[in-house]
């Protein structure tokens, strides 16, 4: 397919890519040996009226946008990869010359690939988006308008880890792990984390007490900042009252630089509960007093045929404020990700369902609360989130709320972000949808969101409200089409604005 070679192009220089390509060559092979596997391309093409296309609040230009949007979602639970890969390319025309024709990138991968049975592993992942730079600058909606308080974002790991038996008193895992992150905008330098840890398991004389030992590495380095190091050093007790229930403590010791030029020894101590009372609900949490004060993590899973609720608080170290939970930070896609592991428990197979779900019902798959600014330097971050879902026969509802706060960690580095200026940052999100089925082929979707962002001085403020309306129905065996309306309005005391936009949207998958 025509768009495969500049995908190839945009991501050589990425160690994922190489791992999220080779799945794509060798998920023929998984085919070969009888394992699931599906190639699915697809194409979009939408044109786009804007009354706001620079996002400002005088001098407004209309603009009337093309897009071209090609992808491919390549998904394997067999043989020697498992794992979804799904790319797409969109090309945006602007019928009045506001703007260049423009590239946006969208890549969601990940996977596992076995290198040698029961022995020898490789994890990757992988996300291209378009992520906010400022939580004070401007916030918008949609493809074509232009926002340059938007960048290109690509996020990449790979880990490969051997994992087996060490003599006949416990099981090790050895792992390395790379997570670089790179922005196409030069407000916003990117990261790379290098990761080596060594894990131990085993049991005691007591069927219910068991131990494990945990030493790591950690090497944080900023294109615009300096470089952050940490060493760990745990052991944890674990009691396991029954099947469903246990606990653990931790103590150890940890040695970092995040707020000092040398690094500084602590000790760590902590605890940990896990329960799982049924199949449906998980629920956990854990702390741990640390150098520069403590750390938890709450989680909260319940899910039924119909419905699916999650509650998240996370607080820990971060190299960017999306690095908590990143991979549940109340997207769309990542509820109904959760919701069909009662339909679907192969990850794999869930990610096709997923889609194909949401592009059924005229639901946006990347839509999220807050969106999260970039930072240049280690910081501390606080995330709460929850979200709902409800399925019926003809209507689905989703809810998401949540919260962060985010502060400088390292004060040392000279860097210039959202935290330079303020000794806290403070984002509060709300969202619901509703998707109705209207009939067999057609559906309505209606999405309402609003997000502030403040400091803790109160000198910036910003508040971003929109409310988008959607009607698709199916055209074909393999397409469909869309038109939705969409309304802004941003309040800011430095760049305001209110933007409304109709779009027709149609979708062919091949």
């Amino acid at each position: 397919m025509w768009y495969l070679p500049s995908l190839t192009n945009y991501l050589k220089c990425s160690v994922l890519t190489c791992g999220g390509l080779l799945m794509a060559l060798l998920v023929t092979e998984a085919g070969a040996q009888g394992a699931f596997f599906s190639i699915v391309p697809r194409v979009s093409l939408a044109e786009t009226f804007t009354d706001n296309v620079f996002l400002a609040s005088v001098g407004r230009k209309s603009e009337l946008t093309s897009e071209i949007n090609p992808g491919i979602r390549i998904t394997s639970n067999g043989g020697q990869i498992k794992g979804s890969f799904d790319y797409s390319l969109r090309e945006t025309f602007y019928a009045n010359n506001s703007s260049g024709r423009r590239s946006q990138n969208a890549l969601n991968t990940f996977g596992q690939i076995v290198v040698v049975d029961n022995k020898a592993f490789v994890d990757f992942s992988g996300t291209i988006s378009q992520q906010t730079i400022s939580a004070f600058g401007t916030l918008s909606a949609g493809n074509s308008v232009i926002n340059p308080n938007l960048t290109e974002s690509r996020t990449f790991y790979v880990s490969p880890y051997l994992r087996g038996r060490l003599a006949s008193f416990a099981d090790y895992e050895i792992r390395y792990g790379l997570t670089t992150s790179r922005n196409q905008s030069a407000l916003a330098p990117g990261v790379s984390t290098n990761v080596a840890s060594i894990k131990l398991n085993g049991q005691t004389t007591s069927a219910r007490l068991a131990w494990s030992v945990d030493a790591s590495r950690q090497n944080t380095g900023y294109d615009a900042g300096r470089t952050s190091e940490a060493d760990s050093l745990k052991a944890s007790l674990i009691y396991t009252f029954n099947p469903q229930l246990n606990v653990s403590v931790t103590g150890g010791q940890e040695a970092n630089n995040y707020a000092t030029v040398g690094k500084e020894s602590s000790s760590v101590s902590g605890f940990a509960v896990k329960w799982i009372p049924s199949d449906i609900t998980q629920l956990s949490a854990s702390r741990l007093k640390r150098s520069f004060g403590e750390s938890h993590s709450v989680s909260v899973d319940h899910r039924t045929a119909l419905t699916a609720l999650r509650f998240s608080d996370v607080k820990d170290v971060s190299a960017t404020p999306s690095q908590i939970g990143s991979v549940g930070l109340g997207s769309t896609y990542d509820l109904y990700f959760a919701q069909f592991a009662s339909i679907e428990p192969d990850p794999t197979r869930r990610a096709a369902l997923v889609s194909n779900f949401l592009q059924a019902n005229g639901i946006n798959p990347s839509t999220s609360v807050v969106s999260s600014f970039l930072t240049s330097a280690i910081s501390l971050q606080r995330r709460q989130d929850f979200s709902f879902a409800l399925l019926g026969l003809r209507d689905t509802v989703t809810f998401f709320a949540n919260r962060s706060e985010g502060s400088r960690l390292d004060a040392i580095a000279a860097v210039n972000d959202d935290l330079s200026n303020s000794a806290s940052v403070r984002q509060r999100g709300l969202s619901v949808s509703y998707a109705h089925r209207l009939t067999p082929e057609a559906s309505i979707n209606v999405l309402a969101s609003a997000q502030k962002a403040s400091d803790s001085l109160g000198l910036q403020n910003t508040t971003s409200k929109s409310i988008n309306v959607s009607v698709s129905t199916r055209l074909g065996t393999r397409s469909t089409g869309l038109l939705s309306a969409r309304r802004v309005v941003f309040e800011s005391a430095a760049s305001p604005y209110t933007e409304n936009a109709i779009t027709g949207t149609l979708n062919v998958q091949f």
